[in-house]
Formats: structure tokens, sequence, C-alpha cells
């Protein structure tokens, strides 16, 4: 199989890493807060008739970013999670990512999901400054997951789909079971977690974790 050049500068990448890693191959990890994806329609419900979102800083996947536009999310329990932010660019449809933490907070029972895969998912309310959007799903806890290129993917062994075992050492050293797959000429090599599992194994962003061949 021909390998694009956009691949070799992705392997080329991964294996200078890897040896400043002495020569041990790793996963830098990002920690995911809380956050909400929209569609048009639901960005001018709560910003107003015409409204754009304001991109803020890039986030590490291409094409991915914070922006400045916050909300506030309700649940059940009518406490109020505020300063929630908002990701862009726009989706098909409406998606907020919380914690399990959040979820107690808001009294909601969102299940652990792939990203998009929203279907009977949890309902939310999201707050704006101009507006309300009650979503009837649309609330999820996003599972463990690796964002890789095909480069990455080939050399690992693994396909876009496939579940690994994740060993994260330290001081709360731990294995993560079940972490799936994804994968895109547009992604870039980074495994995602939220704050829950972060704080749970005791590292944050750029910490870096193995695959385990079993």
């Amino acid at each position: 199989m021909d390998i694009t050049n956009t691949q070799l500068e992705e392997l080329v990448r991964r294996i200078i890493s890897g040896m400043e890693q002495g020569g041990e191959e790793l996963v830098p990890v990002g920690v995911s807060n809380r956050h909400i994806h929209l569609t048009k329609e639901h960005v001018e419900i709560l910003f107003g008739a015409g409204y754009e979102l304001t991109p803020l800083k890039d986030l590490s996947q291409p094409g991915q970013y914070a922006c400045k536009e916050l909300c506030t999310l309700v649940g059940p329990s009518m406490r109020p999670i505020e300063n929630v932010r908002v990701l862009g660019p726009i989706r098909s449809k409406s998606q907020v990512e919380i914690s399990a933490t959040d979820s107690y907070v808001l009294k909601v029972k969102p299940p652990v999901r792939e990203s998009g895969n929203i279907a009977g998912s949890a309902p939310i309310t999201i707050v704006g400054p101009k507006g309300i959007v009650t979503l009837k799903e649309g609330c999820i806890i996003a599972n463990r997951h690796i964002h890789m290129s095909p480069a990455d993917a080939a050399h690992f062994g693994v396909k876009d789909g496939d579940t690994v075992t994740v060993q994260v050492d330290g001081a709360r050293r731990t294995r993560w079971y079940d972490v799936q797959i994804r994968v895109s000429e547009n992604f870039r090599l980074e495994m995602h977690v939220d704050t829950d599992d972060a704080n749970a194994a005791g590292i944050g962003n750029g910490f870096k974790v193995r695959l385990v061949k079993e």
C-alpha cells in the first residue's frame, strides 16, 4: 500500500517522539472538560439570529477549536453548571459531553458513548444569553478513545473501531480497558479522557500512556 506524504510526516513525527522518550512509544493524553457542540439552529437560538461562533483557540485535533461562547447546563436537580465552553465547528446534531461527577450534580443519566452517538441518550437543557434549548437526547459521557492517523494505526497494528488496553504509570498506576481506536487522516495521535478519569489516575494534559500488548 502506498503511503501519502501526510502519513509519512506523521510516522516520522511519531518515531521522533518515541526516541525522545527513550525508545518507548507512548501516546499523549488530552483531558476533556465538560463541553457543548451545537447546530447552527441552536447557536442562533442561544445567542441570537445570524450569530456565528467566535473561535478562541485551536484544540489538539486539526480543525477543532474552543469558542469564546459559554452556556449554562440545567438538569432535573435545577442546580446549574455554569460557564460550559462551546466547541466548534458547528455540528449536524447538538451534543453535551459531561463527566459522571457532573451527572450527579445535574441529576441526569447519560450513557457512555462515542461522540456523535446520541440516539436514546439523556435529555439536557442549555441556557444561553438569548434563549434556551432543551435537548430530548444528546447528553453523554464520552468513552475513552485514542485518535490516530492511518500511519499510527498501521504501526500499532490496529484499525478504526478496535478496542485496546492502556497502561497508565505513575503514583496512581492503573489500566484502562476497552479504549476505542478512532482513525482518520485528520487525526493527530492523542488519547482523550474526561476529568474524572484524569483525576482518578493523577494525570493531566500531555501525560504519556502506553498501549498494552496482551
